[in-house]
């Protein structure tokens, strides 16, 4: 006689190697007793064994289907008294039941003509409808863009490549701010463009720094990121911003404004609203929604926008339909902002306990941001703190990612806040505190 427990164990093997996944559904408790050469009865408590596993969920009158992890916060490895990994490098906010609510927005476009419709291919401007709900989803601080200025790329980072692709030509010269999002720098490598560091202050990128590094030799364009700067958790106020756009204007300079944490801060306009001729914006849905959810967004101004869309075309940097279609219900339905408001809310919390855990060490926050810089006490240098913290089994991102010279970095790391649940979170937080009020000698073993 076979034992029910044996029978379970082999098909969650089956999930755990990835023949099963999930969203599978297993046959019918009848034609799987069959298959297995067992009877119904052990059918059935191999199925609840499943279930108490976690394994696997019935749905009523649709049958037994392989469930994905149950806890859509936690992180991808565990923590490290279990042997696994806390990971402060990459940021991926997610707030609890956001699974459940995006695959209620989704129901409708799970039926067979609506998916049929949702999988014919569709160009960078989208469909007219799409881009209006678009130009809704992106409107912040009184700010809207004009829908039909909405261009759509398979990713934040696709968006970012076709708009610096029509902005700079091969060889030319981009200027960054000193501390940048290190995507632009693998970006203008394979372009083949020259990034010119540029001065920063307590309030963001020096506009006179600009207009200086343009005069000495000529940019074609700038990056930028006024908001909710990463690494800094710095965004800019409304007089530097005025006098940035000022001196695009004055120049000519065009300017890629990365806007993808910028939802956190949605009261504030951004740089688009006060350059809109000189500015091509960059946004997506990975922040706002979920980290494999792969949707780009480019506001380019009239000028602009034929030549951003042809490199997305170029570049084969084109969206998927079903992911507009997708976001363009989820905008319809008021699953977006219900996101939003629950992840701006997330990001105070974090940052708070952020601020407990690290009170007395020279860190920069904002409420709204997932990340905080961190300058390290003495004699720690960056480096060797971003390896003893791998001892620890947490992984930081020293300054030198977020340089264009990594010889010039500050000697400081990046704490993402958004990707363990709160008590992991707060342990590593505790641990790395720990570990910079120790001295790096303290830690050499035999």
């Amino acid at each position: 006689m076979t034992d029910y427990l044996s029978v379970a164990d082999a098909v969650a093997e089956e999930i755990r190697s990835g023949a099963l996944r999930p969203g599978d559904r297993l046959p019918p408790q009848r034609a799987f007793a069959k298959r297995h050469g067992i009877a119904n009865s052990t059918a059935t408590r191999v199925y609840r064994e499943l279930a108490r596993r976690g394994l696997t969920v019935g749905e009523v009158g649709r049958g037994t289907y392989v469930r994905a992890a149950q806890d859509e916060t936690a992180p991808a490895l565990t923590e490290p008294a279990a042997g696994g990994r806390i990971d402060l490098e990459l940021n991926y906010p997610a707030v609890p039941g956001q699974s459940a609510l995006l695959a209620e927005g989704l129901g409708g476009l799970l039926r067979p003509d609506a998916l049929a419709h949702a999988l014919r291919p569709v160009g960078a401007a989208g469909l007219p409808a799409v881009q209006e709900s678009a130009a809704g989803l992106l409107a912040r601080g009184g700010w809207r863009p004009d829908p039909a200025r909405v261009l759509f790329a398979a990713g934040g980072r696709q968006a970012l490549s076709a708009a610096v692709t029509a902005l700079v030509p091969p060889g030319g010269r981009l200027g960054v701010e000193e501390l940048t999002y290190p995507v632009i720098k693998a970006v203008a490598a394979r372009l083949g463009i020259t990034l010119v560091p540029l001065p920063m202050d307590e309030d963001g990128l020096v506009p006179q720094a600009l207009a200086e590094a343009h005069a000495a030799a000529p940019l074609h364009a700038l990056y930028v990121q006024p908001r909710l700067h990463n690494p800094l958790s710095l965004t800019m106020p409304e007089r530097r911003i005025e006098e940035l756009a000022e001196v695009l204007l004055s120049l000519g300079l065009p300017a890629v404004e990365d806007a993808i944490w910028a939802f956190l801060r949605d009261e504030l306009p951004p740089l688009a609203a006060y350059a809109p001729e000189r500015t091509v914006l960059i946004d997506s849905l990975s922040k706002r929604i979920a980290p494999g959810l792969t949707l780009g967004f480019a506001v380019a101004p009239p000028a602009l926008t034929a030549s951003v869309a042809a490199a997305l075309r170029a570049g084969g940097w084109a969206p998927m339909r079903f992911a507009l279609e997708a976001a363009h219900r989820w905008q319809q339905d008021g699953t977006v902002r219900k996101l939003v408001a629950a992840k701006q809310r997330e990001a105070t919390v974090r940052q708070e306990l952020a601020a407990r855990c690290l009170a007395g060490f020279p860190v920069r926050g904002e409420p709204r941001s997932y990340h905080c810089w961190w300058h390290l006490p003495r004699p720690w240098r960056a480096d060797t703190f971003v390896a003893a913290a791998a001892r620890h089994g947490i992984g930081v991102v020293p300054a030198a990612a977020f340089t264009v010279d990594a010889g010039h970095a500050p000697n400081a790391v990046r704490l993402g806040l958004a990707t363990p649940p709160p008590d992991v979170l707060a342990q590593a937080l505790t641990t790395l505190a720990g570990l910079a009020r120790s001295a790096p000698e303290d830690l050499v073993t035999d």
